[in-house]
């Protein structure tokens, strides 16, 4: 099916949510040696100020659930942009160790935001055939959010601006947390929502404009209305019930292997990870650059192959690679072989991350709930991954700090009870209607 440029539009800008959600996480990687000289703080403080901002993310995709519901998915996003704009402006301007924590915090309530209801609004505007491409579009900007962070925190770092050097690689995401919220003005709502409110004329001229798979619009309609069965259950309902219980299990199962890759202590402390095995500063920051297009690239081929080769084929190519870069990257670090080594095991490992959890999770999350539920499932989803990418990013410090080798071998075993995960329990999703799927996991 040829995907409808309204429809594409809708599904870019909303995907903005997400690279400022990468670019919000990524650019503290850049500053970490200036935080903990700047501020004076430990090894187990500089993990709780990286972690501050995770916090946050917890919060945000926890609560965001219910106002998704009742203000729709289009109005918390421009909630979204706001915050991300103040986060920006006040982590450049913070005054001591305590604002900056407070507008870190800010803008992981927007990440958490961001990773719930972005990827949540596309899947509801878009036709199944399309659907895993166009919610991958998150993704990618989530990787080019990353890049973009990793190439600014480089160009500003080599500008010899002194004092106010992380000030800037801070600061400067305010740009695009403006024109998100400007572009946000394009968009239509989520016609799932508005069938939920018992606005289906307003639903009926979306669905027209962003297309269906079978080109019927009405029976669109029926389909989404038999999904939600309002008459026997309400948008109010019990969450944690007997038959929500397979796709809460498939949520909370790939969220936490997604964080147990050790993915966030990459992101977050990429350049403290090269230094550690003897690069310089500069280097170092090059060498975070270089990890970012390789994560660019391979969410790229992801997104050209997830409608056709499928989300569980991709996870299965994902965890073997998983598996063999982390055991060289552990090896790299037992043996003192650094270097080259450990640059070529971190570009395997993010390759295999950009080709398969990455591409996948928040496609897959946003696919398994029904209609009247979709936000609190979601919601679940990135709550827990944000709770292990806490987790992951506070202890990492503490954990390197005595052995590098430990913390990669350990990532690597648990990319092991991915993979198991995959083989044994993991449904395919792609080509199905979100009607369909809800079918198929056995709820009424």
């Amino acid at each position: 099916m040829k995907i409808k440029p309204y429809l594409l539009g809708s599904a870019v800008i909303a995907a903005l949510g997400g690279l400022l959600f990468g670019f919000e996480t990524a650019v503290i990687s850049g500053t970490t040696g200036w935080l903990k000289d700047h501020f004076s703080l430990t090894d187990f403080s500089l993990g709780f100020t990286v972690s501050s901002a995770l916090i946050g993310t917890i919060v945000g995709s926890i609560a965001v659930g219910r106002p998704a519901d009742a203000y729709g998915r289009r109005g918390i996003l421009f909630v979204l942009a706001l915050l991300f704009f103040a986060a920006a402006i006040g982590c450049a301007l913070a005054w001591d160790w305590r604002s900056f924590m407070a507008f870190r915090f800010i803008g992981g309530l927007a990440v958490g935001g961001a990773s719930v209801v972005s990827p949540m609004y596309i899947a509801e505007v878009s036709p199944a055939s399309c659907r895993g491409r166009l919610v991958a579009i998150t993704q990618f900007n989530i990787v080019l959010g990353i890049l973009l962070a990793y190439l600014s925190n480089y160009i500003i770092g080599s500008l010899a601006l002194g004092e106010n050097e992380c000030r800037w690689m801070f600061g400067v995401m305010a740009a695009p947390a403006a024109a998100f919220f400007l572009l946000l003005f394009l968009t239509p709502q989520s016609p799932r929502w508005l069938i939920a409110r018992n606005r289906a004329a307003e639903a009926r001229a979306i669905l027209a404009r962003c297309g269906t798979d079978g080109g019927d619009v009405d029976a669109e309609i029926r389909d989404i209305q038999a999904s939600l069965d309002i008459q026997h259950h309400t948008l109010e309902e019990p969450f944690f019930c007997r038959k929500y219980a397979k796709p809460i299990f498939l949520a909370v199962a790939i969220a936490v292997f997604n964080q147990l890759s050790g993915i966030n202590a990459l992101i977050y402390y990429t350049k403290h990870i090269f230094e550690m095995a003897g690069a310089g500063a500069q280097s170092a920051l090059l060498q975070s650059v270089i990890i970012g297009f390789t994560n660019l690239l391979f969410t790229m081929a992801a997104l050209c192959v997830i409608d056709h080769f499928g989300r569980r084929r991709l996870m299965l190519v994902g965890s073997v690679g998983y598996i063999l870069s982390l055991s060289a990257a552990a090896y790299a670090f037992y043996t003192a072989t650094g270097g080259k080594l450990l640059l070529i095991s971190m570009l395997v490992f993010i390759a295999s991350h950009a080709f398969g959890q990455g591409a996948v999770i928040w496609v897959f999350i946003s696919e398994i709930f029904p209609n009247r539920v979709r936000a609190r499932g979601q919601a679940l989803g990135s709550f827990t991954h944000w709770v292990m990418a806490a987790a992951i990013s506070w202890t990492f410090p503490m954990i390197a700090a005595k052995s590098g080798g430990h913390a990669f071998a350990f990532y690597a075993a648990c990319c092991v009870g991915q993979l198991l995960w995959v083989i044994l329990a993991m449904p395919e999703t792609k080509g199905i209607s979100l009607e369909a799927i809800q079918k198929r996991l056995g709820i009424e």
